[in-house]
Parts: C-alpha cells; sequence; structure tokens
C-alpha cells in the first residue's frame, strides 16, 4: 500500500516525544519528557464561569459559524497584551486566530516553502516545528544556538549561501535548550534578515513564563515588516482550548487567510468566545504569576537534584523560565542509549537527536519540570542517576 501514498510522508518523521508519551502511561514511570503544560494550574473554575456566561449571553452565535480571521474580541485582547507587556503596536486586524500556534506554523510553510527551499532552523531546535515543516521538502540548513542565542556568524553565512527565505526561532526559553537570545544577538539576527529579505518566524510560547532575569525585546521591534509572531494560550491558560494565533505583515497576512480558510474554515468559535470571556471577566497575570512560581520552584528543585544526584562530567543548563532543561552527556555517550537503562528504573526524558535536523545531538537530552512535584523530580532523578550508572558499566563491559 505504500506506492498509494503522497512522496512528502516519506520525509516526515515520527513525532518521538509522542511516541514516548505512550511509555509514560505507566503509573509507575516519572516522566521529564513531554512538554505539557501543569494541569493543576488550569483556571477550571474561572472556565467554567465563563462558558456558563458564554451560553447564556450568545449561546447560537458561539455556536454558529464564524469569519476566519477569528473572533473580535478576541484579537482586541491579544492587540492589548502586546501593547501593555511587549510595548509593541500590533493592530487587531493584523491577528489570525489559529488552531494552536502549530497550525500557524503549518499554514506559513504551506504558503512559503516549495519542494527544495532552503529554510533556516535552529539547531537543536523545536521538533514539532521540524516535522511541520517537513510536509513541504524544505532542504533545512541549521544554525547552532549557544548561550547567547543564534549564533549570528553561521546565520549570516548560512543565508548568503543558500538564499533562503524563511527563519524559524523560538527566542525564548528555547524549545529544547531554555535559551533566551540576548538582545544583541536579537539585534545582529535582524540586520541579517532584513540584508537578506528573509521571513522571520518568532514562535513565542513560553515567553510569558519568565521566572528571573529581564525581558528581552521582540523581533518585532527591529524588523516588524519581516516578523512573524506566533503565540498561543496553550502555556498561559489550557491547551485543550487549541486556540493559538499568529501577526503578519500585509501582504503575507492575504496568503496566510486563504491556506486558513482552505485548512479549516475558522478556527473553533465556541472556544474562541469562552476564551475571551474568561481573558475579560478574569486577570491573566494574576494566574500568570501562580505558573511562574510553581514553574521557578519546580525548576530549582530539578537543577539541584541533578547537581546532587548526577555526575559532575553531565552538564545542564539553567533556564530564566519556560518549561525546559537541555543537557550535555560526557563525550562519546548516546542519550538514546540512556533511555534504555532508564525506562528500566521507571523515569523517562527525551534523547537530544529527535531534536537536530543532522546527524548531530546524540549525547544530548531535554528535561521537563514543569509536570512534576519537586519530591517526584528528585526521586526522578535518583532513577536517572541509577540508569547512568549502569549505562556507563555498560560501556566500560563492552570496552
Amino acid at each position: 500500500m505504500e506506492e498509494m501514498f503522497a512522496q512528502r510522508m516519506a520525509a516526515v518523521p515520527r513525532s518521538f516525544i509522542r511516541e514516548i508519551l505512550k511509555v509514560s502511561l505507566d503509573p509507575e514511570i516519572i516522566s521529564f519528557a513531554g512538554g505539557l503544560p501543569n494541569r493543576k494550574y488550569f483556571p477550571v473554575s474561572g472556565i467554567e464561569a465563563a462558558a456558563s456566561a458564554v451560553f447564556a449571553e450568545s449561546g447560537a452565535d458561539a455556536l454558529q459559524y464564524n469569519n476566519s480571521e477569528g473572533i473580535a474580541e478576541l484579537k482586541e485582547i491579544i492587540a492589548n497584551r502586546y501593547r501593555e507587556g511587549k510595548g509593541i503596536d500590533v493592530p487587531a486586524d493584523s491577528i489570525l486566530i489559529t488552531t494552536g500556534s502549530q497550525q500557524a506554523l503549518d499554514l506559513v510553510g504551506k504558503v512559503m516553502i516549495d519542494e527544495g527551499d532552503a529554510v533556516l532552523i535552529e539547531e537543536p531546535g523545536y521538533l514539532g516545528a521540524i516535522q511541520s515543516l517537513s510536509m513541504y521538502g524544505p532542504k533545512f540548513q541549521p544554525v547552532p544556538v549557544d548561550e547567547q542565542g543564534l549564533d549570528t556568524e553561521a546565520l549570516a553565512a548560512r543565508a548568503h549561501d543558500t538564499n533562503a527565505k524563511l527563519l524559524y526561532t523560538v527566542p525564548n526559553f528555547q524549545n529544547p535548550s531554555g535559551v533566551t537570545y540576548t538582545n544583541e544577538t536579537r539585534e545582529k539576527v535582524a540586520a541579517v534578515v532584513k540584508e537578506k529579505g528573509i521571513v522571520l518566524v518568532e514562535d513565542d510560547p513560553y515567553g510569558e513564563l519568565r521566572f528571573c532575569g529581564e525581558t528581552r525585546k521582540s523581533f518585532y521591534h527591529y524588523c516588524p515588516e519581516h516578523t512573524v509572531l506566533l503565540g498561543s494560550f496553550s502555556k498561559t491558560v489550557a491547551p485543550g482550548f487549541r486556540v493559538g494565533w499568529l501577526v503578519a505583515p500585509a501582504p503575507l497576512y492575504d496568503k496566510l487567510l486563504i491556506a486558513k480558510q482552505a485548512a479549516d474554515l475558522h478556527t473553533a468559535s465556541i472556544n474562541q468566545y469562552i476564551l475571551a470571556k474568561y481573558l475579560q471577566d478574569n486577570d491573566l497575570d494574576a494566574h500568570l504569576k501562580i505558573i511562574i512560581n510553581a514553574y521557578g520552584e519546580q525548576c530549582k528543585a530539578m537543577v539541584a537534584a541533578a547537581n546532587a544526584c548526577l555526575p559532575q562530567e553531565v552538564k545542564l543548563w539553567e533556564p530564566e523560565g519556560g518549561m525546559f532543561l537541555w543537557g550535555q552527556l560526557p563525550a562519546g555517550y548516546d542519550a538514546m542509549e540512556l533511555f534504555e537503562f532508564a525506562v528500566r528504573e521507571k523515569v523517562v526524558f527525551v534523547p537530544g537527536a529527535a531534536f537536530y535536523t543532522s546527524e548531530k545531538g546524540k549525547s544530548t537530552f531535554r528535561l521537563n519540570f514543569s509536570c512534576t512535584e519537586p519530591a517526584a523530580i528528585e526521586e526522578g532523578m535518583r532513577r536517572l542517576a541509577r540508569a547512568f550508572e549502569q549505562y556507563r558499566q555498560s560501556t566500560a563491559c563492552a570496552a
């Protein structure tokens, strides 16, 4: 039956994280794998009240077809948050509501990428972006990420050599590395983008989850005419709504709107109405403080447990926010091989190779701290330490 499938499917990788989540269904497993927000902090009562109000006030309208751009109330709320929280003036009519920011990414790929086009992407990079954009047959051009963000010299060289027209970034608490670009790096990236006429995608699902350090400027400050902003309520309110958005310059917006119409007509009306009502009637920033405080404590607990349990030669990068820690095993060690020992010890993580489009990254790994309480984090790290020791002994025996 393989001959019946479109050729593009052969180049699209499985989501390794989704495969790991199947393992995580075992209740004895402590999972540091999924990038899930903590369900403990979903505002259930506020959403329940918002849903009741929507059905009481505008139930029939909320259940009807709607325009493809998204409901005006929700777009105004998003525009106001950009203005008040980030200091950037984003017109509401430049916002397109999408079914999660993952759909926004898919629409960008659909509109901009022809088979064989060069696409600049962070290395390591977000697995969901690699999977989504792979549908359109690009030639990924990876650019290394370090503690300052993208390697701007490598970016300039790649942009010059490949004639790429798209750059995908997660500049705040990057998935998977947790790195946040400095303002200096952002300014240099913007200069390359403007010089080469590249469209820069700024995906920012974690930007409001900062628990230390200073907020950095959006690329929209530096090159608004080249920037597509992606955002989501999945990490700040609840992922089950599947409500995200994109912001794009007018000519690109028009094409993205056509692609949205062809994909699903519009994002579910009822979800937009309920979310808008919740945001109108509740203080989102107060809710975010609760999440930020919790994630900050969980991050500290994971760093402390890792330092206490794991060998010193295992290096971790501590983020200023978001949901992830990035790790590096000693030279010659393979995180996929370690994973097999970890499963036996009832703890899982994500081997880093999944976040690379090249053959690099075998000794790297990602840990998620947002879904695990401090006591379980400590136990999970002890299990990971036992797995590492078993792996070390197996490699010594093999040698």
